[in-house]
């Protein structure tokens, strides 16, 4: 499964699940025709932790 099958398949069970995916790639390659599912988001390569605990405060808040 790639990553975003397992995201597909953990929102089954827990649809209102928060997906945060990280990559290396472009966010635009990354993206499914430049969709996400609502509450799906993406962090891109090289990021400080700063921007990736802020990312992770706001998607939980």
């Amino acid at each position: 499964m790639n990553a975003g099958q397992v995201a597909d398949a953990a929102r089954m069970r827990r649809p209102d699940l928060k997906i945060l995916f990280i990559t290396g790639y472009a966010e635009n390659a990354v993206l499914s025709h430049g969709h996400l599912a609502p509450g799906m988001h993406v962090l891109t390569k090289p990021f400080s932790m700063d921007a990736m605990g802020q990312r992770m405060t706001d998607l939980l808040s």
